[in-house]
């Protein structure tokens, strides 16, 4: 079997996490599935103050070493972030979701926005109150197919604003990036607009919409099957209002439109493959139980002997071992290469395709060998069943990322292959 031993820094944060998991958020995770959108002050505050002493959780890249300076470790951020999502998700993958940063908004400006915008917008997260952003993108009428998108940002050439329309639909977070709420900090959403409805993705560029401007409204939260605790916005923005210098990138327009889409792209480059930590958390979360059920009950797996001489159960439970594995080698992998700045789109999107499989696969598996049990709600494992199914559908569903792959390998463009 192959593995690899992580950093001593990932080791410390490991232990430090599987503490909160089992502490603070296992004894409450049937709680808030069944309080849907109930807010978990005490774990948002803690994790809070926590990632602010240790510094952990920052989406922004190891910084370029100066010339002559020699480098003291490899890069480790994204892979760091990997593992702390991976054990947040085995502790409670909706509960990892209301954990304080800035999401998939702040990856945004990470990817697409400025120095200037990255220091303006990502500082608030190590300010005194948790402080949440979220990514606009899916719209009614438009969900994977992000060239159909509506929303419009016009320049008024008299204020030097952009006046922005339109609506979304399922943004992680929403509520709390936007809603002023006195225990947290002031969040801000990533809207992607168009300022040229004829381009296609050429024409799509992203905003920042701050909490508090006008015209944004979060107009429902959707109930969910899974992550329940985690919540879902719909947002509409009805002549909303934002300085010139919130389209991320560079502030002149013109002979920008074209990279658009391709900061869109990075964002989720990097994202995806935490996405499928999560994943791959679940799924451990789920294995392990069926493993303790199994002991419980007097069934060991015999680990070493041949396959023909292994009871089904046996060879079941080291299958899903083996598919377990092999998403979270994916994952290091893709994660890896974010780290040391190589372009990672075929590794990101097959470790989000391979996770989103194994996490389904293994919780289903988990439930009906457990059979009753599996199915009572006395235990969590048919919640995370219910969690599970999450991870092949959002950042890309997973008949997009095999899009994405088979275009990679084969070297189609997007519009050769849909």
């Amino acid at each position: 079997m192959i593995e690899f031993d992580p950093p001593k820094p990932i080791l410390q944060q490991q232990y430090v996490l599987k503490t909160v998991a089992e502490n603070m958020m296992r004894p409450v995770s049937r709680y808030f599935d069944e309080h849907e959108h109930e807010i978990p002050y005490d774990y948002i505050q803690f994790m809070h103050q926590a990632m602010r002493a240790t510094g952990a959780g920052s989406l922004a890249p190891s910084e370029e070493k100066k010339e002559g300076e020699k480098e003291k470790r490899p890069p480790i951020g994204y892979q760091m972030l990997a593992h702390m999502l991976e054990m947040l998700a085995w502790g409670d993958v909706g509960m990892y979701l209301v954990t304080p940063g800035g999401g998939l908004g702040a990856a945004a400006v990470q990817a697409a926005g400025t120095p200037e915008q990255r220091q303006k917008f990502l500082a608030r997260f190590a300010g005194e109150k948790p402080t949440f952003a979220a990514m606009c993108m899916t719209e009614p009428h438009a969900g994977s197919d992000t060239a159909a998108i509506r929303t419009t940002a016009v320049l008024d050439p008299q204020t030097n604003e952009w006046v922005i329309n339109g609506q979304k639909i399922f943004v992680t977070a929403g509520d709390k990036s936007l809603t002023p709420r006195e225990e947290f900090g002031k969040g801000f959403i990533v809207v992607w607009a168009t300022i040229d409805p004829s381009a296609g993705r050429a024409g799509m560029r992203a905003f920042v919409v701050e909490m508090g401007t006008p015209g944004v409204k979060v107009v429902k939260l959707e109930k969910k099957m899974g992550i329940r605790v985690s919540d879902t916005a719909a947002i509409v923005l009805d002549n909303v209002r934002v300085p010139f210098d919130h389209i991320l990138g560079s502030p002149t327009v013109e002979k920008e439109t074209e990279k658009g889409f391709k900061r869109a792209m990075l964002t989720f480059d990097s994202t995806r493959p935490l996405v499928a930590a999560t994943g791959v958390g679940v799924a451990r979360a789920a294995l392990e139980f069926l493993k303790e059920k199994l002991a419980e009950n007097g069934i060991q797996i015999r680990y070493g002997l041949p396959r023909q001489k292994l009871t089904n159960i046996e060879r079941e439970v080291i299958d899903m071992e083996i598919m377990l594995r092999s998403a979270w080698l994916m994952v290091i992998k893709a994660v890896w290469m974010a780290d040391n700045r190589m372009p990672n789109a075929l590794a990101s999107s097959m470790s989000k395709v391979k996770a989103g499989d194994v996490v389904t696969r293994i919780t289903q598996r988990a439930v009906e060998l457990l059979g009753p049990l599996g199915y009572s709600r006395e235990y969590l494992l048919e919640k995370w069943f219910r969690d599970a199914k999450i991870t092949d559908i959002y950042e890309g569903t997973g008949q997009i990322n095999r899009l994405i792959v088979a275009r990679q390998i084969l070297g189609y463009t997007g519009a050769e292959l849909r």
